[in-house]
């Protein structure tokens, strides 16, 4: 297990490894409060990378990095991930009602 300093290095290596083996490829959260220590990991059981931290402002990283991997599920392992990366992604909005009679 490999733990990455950076974490520009990390989201990019992960999505690589997601990239090249999308049905294999784990993502796992581990908070302990003892420590105050968050360490992620992704593995796809032939690389197997980890980060952690003890900063609450990297809560907002991780936020993106699920962004990311719902983004790559859902769309596919192909997608651009240029627009979650940047905080662009588009959230569907609710469709309005339209005002009718009261009956």
């Amino acid at each position: 297990m490999v733990y990455i300093i950076s974490w520009d290095d990390f989201v990019q290596q992960s999505v690589q490894i997601f990239r090249f083996n999308p049905d294999k490829t784990r993502y796992v959260m581990k908070y302990r409060h003892s420590d105050g220590k968050l360490v992620l990991k992704v593995t796809d059981d032939k690389q197997c990378l980890k980060f952690k931290t003890d900063q609450a402002q990297d809560a907002k990283k991780m936020e993106k990095l699920n962004n990311i991997f719902f983004t790559l599920m859902a769309r596919g392992p192909e997608t651009d991930i240029a627009e979650v990366v940047a905080g662009k992604e588009q959230v569907a909005q609710p469709a309005k009602r339209g005002r009718g009679r009261k009956q």
